[in-house]
């Protein structure tokens, strides 16, 4: 059988055998009564990594967003600030209107993310006779389409939000691609009243996300994932892949950032535009810019078990790298996209 490779998502993974094997031997109990070993152990371990008191693990960064935003958000009518690229805003279903009849506020930032300007320009302070929702929580995102939001924008817009006695919520289900080790995840972390980190998005793992906090916060969030049917029994099974995650998968990110480095690189020398700069594991091309077609090479490397397809905003070509992309797949693109330019 042929090799291919997903160039999709990060989310293309799939759960090597050593992870599998954790599974299989995870200690297992009931997680809706508290029992599940290997989820107190996930959840207490998570909590530690990033500073705060407690964590809570479901089914999907998704779920754990609109727990956030479901949690925070206590008295209707309400409104969130965020990206207008953000995923809470476009892919989540609508979920903030539906499960916390908020209204979100997307924002098209100044400059590449979001600044505290672009917060305070858009901030609503008090209802105005009752014509407006007031803002009590902004929902930042980190990394956005492989971008690294400067940490000290995000300071930035935790001190003017708290000042407004607001809160600050992060999507940071990529986050393990922007903080590289334990120093800077806490760091991030700790500019930020709730945080969600993804464990199948570039980590391996074939379910799961976490919602971190404080106790009180994670306590009514648990009570929220009841009520949304997100209670589950023996999910040790699942947390156990996490926790491999965290130990073998997350170190092999800088190892995956220079792979994406290398084929961006490589591509501009083609004649491929950029979109957006490459930080992490993704490459956004755009093909209006670029001298060569983006559908054409989606098709080139088709035969070679290359998948690439993931088009946003009708002209940006998505591809993502994860630990499962090795340098073989590399050179293949290059390969291809080479003949192609001539």
């Amino acid at each position: 059988m042929s090799r291919t490779w997903d160039l999709r998502s990060d989310t293309a993974t799939t759960p090597t055998a050593d992870m599998l094997s954790a599974m299989v031997s995870a200690r297992v109990g009931d997680d809706v009564l508290g029992e599940d070993p290997t989820v107190n152990e996930l959840e207490q371990a998570v909590a530690r990594l990033c500073g705060h008191e407690s964590a809570l693990f479901c089914v999907s960064s998704t779920m754990a967003n609109q727990l956030a935003i479901r949690t925070h958000l206590c008295n209707p009518p309400e409104s969130l600030l965020c990206h207008w690229d953000s995923h809470i805003f476009k892919y989540e279903s609508g979920g903030a209107s539906l499960h916390s009849q908020a209204q979100m506020i997307p924002i098209k930032p100044s400059q590449l993310n979001l600044t505290v300007d672009d917060i305070r320009s858009h901030f609503i302070q008090g209802t105005l006779l009752g014509h407006r929702a007031p803002t009590h929580l902004v929902a930042l995102e980190n990394t956005l389409s492989g971008v690294i939001m400067p940490i000290d924008d995000i300071r930035e817009i935790s001190e003017f939000t708290r000042n407004m006695d607001a809160l600050v919520h992060m999507d940071g289900s990529r986050l393990w691609n922007a903080a590289v080790d334990e120093k800077e995840l806490r760091e991030y972390a700790g500019l930020v009243d709730s945080l969600s980190l993804c464990l199948s998005k570039g980590m391996g793992c074939p379910v799961g996300a976490l919602l971190v906090g404080s106790q009180q916060f994670i306590d009514k969030a648990r009570h929220f994932r009841k009520a949304f049917g997100g209670g589950w029994r023996q999910a040790g099974i699942l947390a156990a892949a996490g926790l491999y995650a965290i130990k073998y998968v997350w170190p092999t990110m800088p190892a995956t950032h220079m792979q994406a480095k290398r084929l961006a690189q490589g591509l501009e020398s083609l004649g491929y535009a950029l979109a957006l700069p490459v930080h992490t594991n993704m490459i956004m091309l755009d093909s209006t810019k670029s001298g060569v077609s983006t559908e054409e090479l989606s098709q080139a490397l088709k035969p070679k078990g290359v998948i690439l397809g993931a088009v946003y905003e009708g002209s940006y070509l998505r591809i993502v790298l994860h630990h499962q992309i090795d340098d073989e797949c590399i050179d293949a693109i290059l390969a291809t996209a080479n003949v192609l330019a001539k």
